[in-house]
């Protein structure tokens, strides 16, 4: 797995107007990998995630992804190479059901899956298939964040991207969405790329991750390496009391 790299992010930089956001960031995401980015709100990690996905296009640098320089592709042509994001704050269609959510995240070229792809999210998330009928704005904050990674799957992608999926959840539901981000990884080799507050369980489900500080990254290592590692203890993890 190593050197296999599916997503390669070189020296980018990105602007809102002229405040620099992200100052040559470089990561690297490997096949079959959950990679993490941990940092302190405001820390530019967001901006990555957006980035990525071509809504601001990077300024400089270049973002390659399976070979294919993304970097300046429109939005949807990004999506089309099959990476697909749940954003942060969940952005579900609240007037539409479970379902339709779902059917909105099916590529037209996999509608030939649609069934069973439905039964694979559904067997993961099982109280989506409860609330089927429902509509998104009805659910509560951990159902929504379900239906948000769960509509991402349903383009079946070959890198997912997760901003803060555990944001304002009770920590039982966010152990259950760690919980299947993990198993997506380990039973379909699914590879996932996290930006996430909760550094804890971020680093404990990571293979790696990268530390980002005012628009740069300034560490990296495997998740057990960061998680033992005193300044990241001091900073993201709460002095150390985990």
């Amino acid at each position: 797995m190593a050197g296999d790299a599916l997503l390669k992010v070189q020296s980018v930089e990105t602007f809102y107007g002229n405040i620099r956001a992200l100052d040559g960031v470089s990561v690297e995401v490997n096949r079959g990998e959950i990679v993490s980015l941990i940092g302190a709100n405001g820390a530019g990690k967001s901006t990555l995630m957006m980035t990525i996905c071509g809504s601001p296009q990077a300024r400089a640098g270049k973002i390659i992804f399976d070979g294919v320089d993304i970097t300046k592709m429109p939005t949807h042509l990004i999506a089309r190479e099959r990476i697909a994001q749940s954003p942060e704050g969940r952005r579900i269609f609240p007037r539409m059901t479970v379902m339709e959510n779902l059917q909105m995240g099916a590529g037209l070229d996999n509608l030939k899956y649609f069934h069973e792809d439905i039964e694979k999210i559904f067997a993961l998330f099982p109280r989506l298939k409860e609330r089927q009928s429902q509509r998104g704005g009805t659910l509560s904050g951990g159902e929504q964040q379900m239906l948000s990674i769960g509509r991402a799957l349903m383009a079946r992608p070959k890198l997912l991207l997760l901003d803060e999926p555990s944001l304002g959840l009770a920590p039982l539901i966010v152990k259950g969405i760690f919980e299947a981000i993990k198993k997506l990884n380990q039973e379909e080799g699914l590879t996932v790329f996290l930006v996430e507050q909760n550094a804890f369980a971020a680093l404990k489900l990571s293979d790696r991750a990268y530390v980002m500080v005012n628009g740069r990254v300034t560490m990296s290592g495997s998740g057990k390496e960061l998680l033992a590692d005193p300044q990241v203890r001091a900073a993201y993890l709460e002095g150390g009391r985990h």
